[in-house]
């Protein structure tokens, strides 16, 4: 696929100036052999908005993140974060970037406040009201002992550490791992709050609905390989909505087919039922048109972004699950 047919669904970001942009991926390369890295991956986000990385286990997610945190070295291509070398200005760039890693590690302390309390130092950080808000938020009990933590409270501590301090970048791999519904619909409004400063984000996540509730784009990677790039705008304004309708007769059925207010996909003669498309626009005008019909039902079938996903990209996913 041509770079010019990757960005055929993000149109807006290759009308921002650079100056504007916070994170830019040029044609990152870094080979482990046997098809494992990434290859030629380039990307941009702009200041203030939220990018979604989707892939399967061993992708590339987690070897593009390390890169833009300078913890690896591109074989080929360039990474800046804020204008800024992210290989030789590392130690600088951490200054300004929040990171929740795929694995998580704590050092030796004994509980969560410690490790915290040490974060906070490290940063700089006196005023401790966020990390407590966020805490709060996520129910963590940053008393307990490290070793002793579960999964979740392990990823809640972590994502603590990664907001406390405000970050202008913040990058997340996997940040809902471990985590229940509840305390992801959490994490969601944490990460509202975050939009609302301002900040720049880059979540790495499998879960469509995180990703279309919470991001600007969405990025899908696949063997190292970005094989699209979608603008949540033109998902969540797609001009044409899809309905689903059961007639309670043939006659209607017929009837229907030859009608031209909506634009008729599939026919199902048994059911009765008829799939179609209608201009958003042309929305009021279908729906007074449909009471001069005998229906059994209608239901629209919405357009999101993981009905995006199964429509033009599922299918050349599926394969490559080697880990990062």
């Amino acid at each position: 696929m041509s770079e010019k047919d990757i960005y055929q669904h993000a149109r807006r970001l290759e009308k921002v100036a650079d100056n504007k942009i916070a994170i830019s991926v040029s044609h990152l390369t870094k080979d482990y052999g046997r098809g494992r890295g990434v290859f030629d991956v380039s990307f941009k986000v702009p200041y203030g908005t939220t990018f979604g990385y989707c892939g399967t286990n061993g992708a590339g997610k987690t070897t593009t993140l390390r890169h833009i945190m300078g913890f690896l070295k591109p074989a080929k291509g360039k990474i800046t974060v804020k204008g800024l070398d992210a290989w030789e200005n590392a130690e600088k760039i951490k200054q300004y970037v929040g990171y929740l890693p795929g694995e998580i590690a704590f050092p030796p302390v004994s509980n969560g406040s410690e490790f915290l309390k040490i974060q906070a130092e490290m940063l700089g950080l006196k005023d401790m009201s966020k990390a407590e808000k966020i805490i709060n938020a996520l129910q963590l009990d940053p008393t307990a002992n490290l070793k002793r933590m579960s999964k979740g409270m392990k990823q809640k501590t972590a994502l603590v550490a990664a907001f406390m301090h405000s970050p202008e970048i913040i990058l997340l791999d996997e940040p809902t791992t471990g985590l229940d519904p509840l305390m992801r619909e959490a994490f969601k409004n944490i990460i509202r709050a975050e939009q609302a400063r301002g900040a720049t984000i880059i979540m790495s996540n499998h879960m469509f609905d995180e990703l279309e509730e919470t991001c600007d784009y969405v990025a899908f990677i696949k063997d190292g390989h970005i094989v699209d790039i979608v603008d949540m705008k033109e998902i969540k304004e797609r001009p044409i909505k899809d309905y689903v309708i059961t007639f309670k007769n043939i006659k209607d059925f017929n009837a229907f087919k030859r009608d031209k207010i909506a634009k008729c996909l599939t026919f199902d003669q048994k059911t009765l039922t008829i799939t179609c498309q209608v201009n958003k626009k042309d929305t009021n005008v279908f729906i007074k048109r449909l009471t001069k019909y005998h229906v059994a039902l209608i239901k629209e079938n919405l357009y999101n972004l993981e009905r995006f996903f199964m429509e033009n990209i599922a299918g050349g996913m599926q394969n490559g699950t080697t880990s990062n």
